[in-house]
């Protein structure tokens, strides 16, 4: 499999999805998540590293596996005509381009890591915050970039725009809700500078994704959550729904690759 087929993929793209093809993608997503994962850990440490290398890709895997009945299911009620192995390949291509370009910055990240003031420094507080807030934009434009792709991607093969335009908000709800949770259990991802480097906290399971949020909007807006998070989450929406709405070119049909 090409890059060009996976970033430019033919009309077909999603008629053939045959094992190869799925694996392919899936290496293909695992390889650019772990080589930016990677980076991400690397400031706190080479070990914390190695484990966000694993715990990226391993973040996707739990999302679409635990997720996969409910996408198929979403692909077929909501009129795509996608089957669930379409519908699985449809979300791993959107995450392989977002990999693609998270990895493509890895070597940037990494070299933001390696100047960053280390954890025991008296900056580290300050650090671990520009570095949590500089990884979330790039994360924020690469989801936004592949979600923009798999919308093409599903224009080209839905018979109408609702269709595909209705699947897309469905599967980002759902693999948003439960992909949220799944990196809660799965922290830490940057490894805070006075904590101890762990693949998992000691209580993974306490507590939940949507509560630290909720703390923490409490607590820097003076118990004003609840319009802090209309706030964001209209943010995050209008210009996504925006460029929904707006004409995409669709891919054009030509030699599906071998």
């Amino acid at each position: 499999m090409h890059l060009r087929h996976l970033i430019h993929p033919a009309a077909d793209w999603l008629e053939a999805p045959t094992p190869r093809r799925v694996a392919a993608v899936a290496l293909t997503t695992c390889a650019g998540l772990a080589a930016y994962g990677f980076t991400v850990g690397y400031w706190r440490s080479p070990l914390m590293g190695v484990y966000v290398a694993v715990k990226m890709p391993l973040l996707i895997a739990c999302t679409l596996g635990c997720n996969g009945l409910l996408n198929g299911l979403l692909g077929m009620l909501l009129g795509t005509g996608l089957g669930f192995r379409q519908s699985l390949l449809a979300l791993l291509t959107s995450f392989a381009l977002a990999a693609l370009i998270l990895g493509s910055l890895a070597p940037a990240t990494w070299l933001l890591a390696w100047n960053a003031p280390p954890p025991g420094s008296p900056a580290a507080a300050s650090a671990h915050a520009a570095y949590l807030v500089a990884h979330t934009v790039l994360i924020g434009i690469a989801g936004i970039s592949a979600n923009l792709h798999l919308h093409r991607l599903l224009t080209a093969n839905a018979p109408n725009r609702t269709a595909a335009t209705a699947t897309l908000l469905a599967w980002l709800a759902g693999n948003g809700f439960l992909g949220a949770q799944f990196s809660w259990i799965l922290r830490p991802f940057f490894g805070y500078p006075t904590l101890q480097v762990a693949f998992f906290r000691p209580d993974p399971m306490h507590g939940n994704f949507y509560q630290a949020v909720w703390r923490s909007l409490e607590q820097i807006t003076g118990g004003h959550a609840l319009p802090a998070l209309l706030a964001i989450l209209l943010a995050l929406l209008i210009p996504i729904v925006r460029a929904i709405q707006t004409d995409h070119p669709t891919p054009t049909p030509n030699t599906p690759p071998p």
